[in-house]
């Protein structure tokens, strides 16, 4: 039986290699250069070679390993490509998602198409690519696998003008559910973030508007925004041996949106 005692090195991810999917910007940069800190050594992939660029460079300059992977999460071809072609692979942050908000008598089949194409084809195709790559590794029942979908508190509750959004994070929710299941017998373990609204540079506009601040912030009871680095320490702590009886579930970082 483990016995009490100094558990500062469960939250360790020494000797780990991490994919972080959506790592150029927001939440997947700010999770990269969390997981860099906590010692794995990690693959930053998007569109933007710019913006990998400077995340790697920032995750070097403090001492970490990392590198760029230019490549497209909607292209199916090229993402199975890029992943196969890792050396190893432990930990997948799976973070791909945007969003139309717009009536649901108005929504396009076009922005349909869209949303759904990134939110859960995109997250399926990549989590599919990553789990085949960690079930290469020999060991990998006792070594133990992780993968963790970025989604949203719209995955456990609705709200007007997010059809779709709310869609995709529900199915990507029971997606985890399932995949969790499948995946216990190697070791893999499987679950969501699901942050609430973030207070960054992309949602500033979003929140200039008094109407919507007030209906945002009228239910979240802790009276406040997320913050990138809250999100990127949570998931480093699913990542980590920290959390490993957890699987199938979601940790919900939204100052208790979902609690009501």
């Amino acid at each position: 039986m483990n016995t009490p005692g100094n558990i500062n090195h469960k939250f360790r991810l020494d000797g780990r290699t991490v994919l972080v999917a959506g790592a150029g910007r927001g939440i997947g940069r700010a999770c990269a250069i969390a997981l860099a800190h906590a010692g794995a050594e990690v693959w930053l992939m998007s569109r933007t070679q710019s913006e990998l660029a400077a995340a790697v460079a920032e995750i070097k300059a403090e001492g970490g390993r990392a590198h760029a992977l230019v490549c497209d999460v909607t292209d199916s071809v090229a993402v199975n490509r890029v992943i196969a072609a890792l050396p190893s692979l432990d930990v997948l942050v799976n973070n791909a998602g945007t969003n139309i908000p717009e009536p649901f008598v108005s929504v396009s089949e076009d922005h349909l198409d869209t949303v759904l194409n990134l939110n859960i084809r995109a997250m399926f195709i990549t989590a599919q690519a990553a789990v085949k790559k960690m079930l290469e590794t020999p060991d990998r029942k006792s070594r133990g696998g992780c993968v963790i979908n970025i989604t949203s508190q719209m995955g456990h509750v609705g709200a007007p003008t997010r059809t779709v959004y709310c869609l995709t994070k529900h199915a990507m929710e029971g997606f985890t559910k399932a995949l969790a299941v499948e995946l216990a017998p190697q070791n893999i373990r499987v679950n969501s973030v699901a942050p609430t609204f973030l207070e960054t540079p992309l949602t500033a506009p979003m929140f200039a508007k008094p109407e919507f601040a007030k209906w945002v912030m009228d239910r979240i009871p802790l009276g406040r925004l997320g913050q990138l680095d809250e999100v990127a320490a949570s998931v480093v702590y699913v990542a980590s041996d920290a959390a490993s009886l957890m699987t199938g579930t979601s940790l919900v970082i939204d100052g208790g949106w979902t609690a009501q």
